[in-house]
């Protein structure tokens, strides 16, 4: 498998076990990120990393049930240094309707080591 779909489909494990049961490293989670790390989120907000951290320290396993389903992973484009990806991402609680959010994500790539640099997300209308 592309080592950058493998990223994005372990990042998004990792990222439900965190936020639905609190499980994980905070510093492995964190070390996903790339310290320039900038995203916009589903309702238009802009965060850098310190802002991601922040997040998911305030967010360590406040969504109970969480699950997170990555899909339709798109290779957009592949250089030496890293990649541009589409893929779809439906997130669900229980009792609540499931959400679903396209995303385009650069990263980025340092010997064997990917890093999130960019994600861009928007929520299905």
């Amino acid at each position: 498998m592309n080592p950058y779909v493998t990223e994005i489909i372990d990042a998004h494990i990792a990222i439900e076990n965190w936020l639905s049961r609190g499980e994980g490293n905070a510093d492995a989670l964190f070390s996903r990120f790339d310290r320039d790390f900038t995203m916009v989120t589903p309702n238009g907000a802009s965060l850098d990393f310190a802002a991601l951290c922040g997040f998911f320290h305030a967010q360590q396993g406040a969504r109970a049930g969480l699950k997170i389903a990555v899909e339709k992973i798109e290779l957009l484009a592949e250089w030496q240094e890293g990649a541009a990806l589409r893929y779809s991402e439906k997130q669900s609680l229980p009792e609540q309707a499931e959400t679903l959010r396209f995303s385009t994500v650069i990263l980025k790539r340092q010997g064997e080591k990917i890093t999130w640099r960019h994600l861009h997300e928007t929520a299905q209308a």
